[in-house]
């Protein structure tokens, strides 16, 4: 199996970290600010995401000075398992799939759900297993998705107030 140093993961990271802060912050700041509700400034629905992009940039930085701060000197056990590929690949693809394809172009329960139950379903499905508990594992997973997808559907309709697609 392939390793990675611990040190360059953490650089890793902490660059997809800022991306990803820079990235939330960038989106808290464009939704709306439903001012037409006669909504107060401080309470629009990107504020939660614009504060947390924030911290979470910040976090990548502080990652990132520390990194830098240890030096290069390698320690025991400062490698770290890659793990399987075929996992990473298969959880790429089902992330992919539902952001670039089902949302946007099925409503948003609807892609939620598919993405939720082909998720469980593929990562719990117990190969080898008698019938009735691959049944059984595709139920736990419709399931499961089925009331996932509602309840966030309906915090981020409902709670958050977010027009979903």
């Amino acid at each position: 199996m392939a390793t990675l140093s611990m040190k360059a993961a953490d650089r890793v990271t902490s660059a997809v970290l800022a991306v990803l802060g820079l990235a939330m912050f960038i989106g808290g700041f464009q939704m709306e600010r439903l001012e037409f509700r006669r909504i107060h400034p401080a309470s629009i629905p990107g504020l939660v995401p614009m504060g947390l992009g924030i911290l979470l940039t910040i976090c990548a930085v502080l990652l990132y000075r520390s990194v830098r701060k240890a030096g290069t000197a390698a320690t025991a056990g400062d490698e770290i398992d890659l793990g399987n590929l075929a996992t990473l690949i298969w959880t790429l693809a089902l992330c992919l799939t539902y952001a670039l394809v089902l949302v946007g172009w099925i409503p948003f329960f609807f892609a939620t759900f598919l993405f939720m139950a082909g998720f469980v379903a593929l990562f719990s499905w117990p190969a080898g297993a008698p019938p009735r508990r691959r049944a059984l594992a595709l139920v736990f997973a419709v399931l499961f998705g089925a009331v996932m997808s509602a309840g966030i559907s309906i915090l981020f309709r409902d709670g958050f107030l977010v027009r979903l697609p």
